[in-house]
């Protein structure tokens, strides 16, 4: 219980100095690198596996900071200052100026941007069955909607929950986390996820839709949040109409080039994206009647945004990337399921209490998926020893772990869209909180109905 006291401290003191207005990249490497010492001294491995360790704790911790580097720099980092600096050479060209001018003609009988918001939320849901990466996701959505959910008048904080939000919920029955479920459940894939996961998953999206609807409704209006509604008629626009089409480039690829949309031909979102930027050149290069010095100036834009994301939202993961694994090396996830195991309560209780502990999990750890892999373990077990159904416990758990990824401010979804937000992580999460609980709450309910108890 040592180790489960020493990271719920440092945890809180994480929180404690970013709501002080402490950079919260120093903070969670600090942090994070301090838990990697203390697990080094309290005899746990510091390094994960595939990690050779140089022979000494403290620089093991120095080492991990290295592989999170390297890590977050070639995958995830480089996904995300894609995507930052295509949005800012559209916005650059004119093109986000076009979409808004465009899409507020149809949109404008709509006046309360609540309704629009609650849109946007069931559209960026139904993309996280194109896009299964909650982070991936959300710097897709920011790069996409972000820009015209703002300009019809949704508050900055309130847009990029709604960017952080889709996959709080998983709706595609062929992610890994819910194959690893229905594996351990016992079940077909399709019994498991289409029949049992998935109407529990739409009654909880549409909770949620009406509880982010009167949330953020209140919170705009206690905090006086400035709305930023544009004039159409004092939008300049320089480009021409066809330029709409480029910010959502990224989208359309992702459906038909991340699959098998078109035979032989797949594409992952990092090649989608530059392709995306390719085709922005070129039609800027035809637009401009072949000016190459004004195309290859404006593409600058695109490399001054990828910067400044390596900066303000690459650094910001890598440093949650270390405070999670500081968290895991120390031991505070294996005392949680030491409680968990040692709970001797019947069936709705193990269950409740299984889903509050890989809650509490995913917020401190800012992963949804490191703490279900560990839980779902334990759940067959203990559903065996009480002749308790394991998909009874299993599907509250598998859905509480994103549900409690999308309130953690140290996780990857939240740091980035409010990195790209350029707000509080912390006010990201102060908009998704309730509509996350109230999820979490349908999610309870639907599984007491529609699965059985007992096996």
């Amino acid at each position: 219980m040592t180790e489960l006291l020493i990271g719920l401290v440092i945890t809180i003191a994480v929180g404690y100095y970013i709501v002080k207005g402490y950079k919260a990249a120093g903070v969670l490497l600090v942090a994070g690198i301090l838990l990697l010492i203390l697990a080094g001294f309290l005899g746990h491995t510091v390094l994960p596996k595939g990690i050779t360790s140089t022979g000494n704790l403290l620089t093991d911790s120095l080492e991990y900071v290295k592989y999170m580097l390297q890590y977050r720099n070639g995958g995830l980092g480089l996904q995300i200052m894609l995507l930052c600096g295509f949005a800012t050479y559209m916005t650059h060209i004119g093109a986000n100026n076009v979409v808004v001018k465009q899409f507020s003609k149809p949109l404008s009988f709509i006046k309360s941007p609540y309704v629009l918001l609650v849109a946007a939320y069931i559209v960026a849901c139904l993309m996280s069955l194109a896009v299964s990466s909650a982070t991936g996701l959300g710097v897709l959505l920011m790069a996409t909607l972000f820009p015209m959910m703002t300009a019809m008048g949704i508050s900055r904080p309130a847009a990029a929950a709604v960017c952080a939000s889709p996959a709080a919920i998983i709706l595609s029955p062929t992610s890994g986390d819910v194959i690893v479920a229905a594996e351990k459940s016992g079940l077909p894939l399709h019994v498991f996820a289409v029949e049992t996961v998935l109407p529990v998953s739409i009654c909880a999206i549409i909770v949620m839709s009406v509880a982010a609807f009167f949330w953020n409704k209140y919170l705009d209006k206690k905090n006086n949040t400035p709305m930023e509604k544009l004039d159409i008629s004092e939008i300049e626009v320089k480009a021409p109409a066809y330029y709409a089409i480029l910010p959502f480039l990224p989208i359309v690829g992702v459906f038909l080039f991340n699959g098998e949309t078109i035979p032989g031909l797949t594409l992952d979102i990092y090649t989608i994206v530059v392709l995306s930027i390719v085709i922005g050149a070129v039609v800027d290069f035809l637009t401009s009647r072949f000016n190459g010095k004004e195309t290859l100036e404006n593409l600058e834009a695109c490399y001054a945004g990828m910067g400044d994301a390596f900066k303000g939202v690459v650094m910001l993961l890598v440093a949650a990337g270390v405070f999670a694994q500081g968290l895991m090396s120390i031991g505070a996830i294996d005392n949680l399921l030491a409680l968990a195991d040692k709970a001797g309560a019947g069936g709705v209780a193990l269950m409740l209490l299984l889903t509050a502990l890989t809650v509490a999990a995913a917020i401190a750890t800012g992963s949804g998926n490191a703490p279900f892999y560990a839980f779902v373990e334990l759940a067959p077990q203990l559903a065996v020893k009480l002749g308790l159904s394991p998909a009874f416990l299993i599907i509250p758990m598998l859905q509480a772990s994103n549900l409690g990824r999308t309130i953690s401010p140290v996780s990857g979804v939240i740091v980035a869209t409010s990195g790209m937000a350029q707000i509080s992580p912390f006010e990201v999460v102060k908009r998704t909180v309730v509509p996350v609980l109230c999820g979490l709450v349908t999610v309870i309910i639907g599984t007491m109905i529609l699965v059985p108890m007992y096996a």
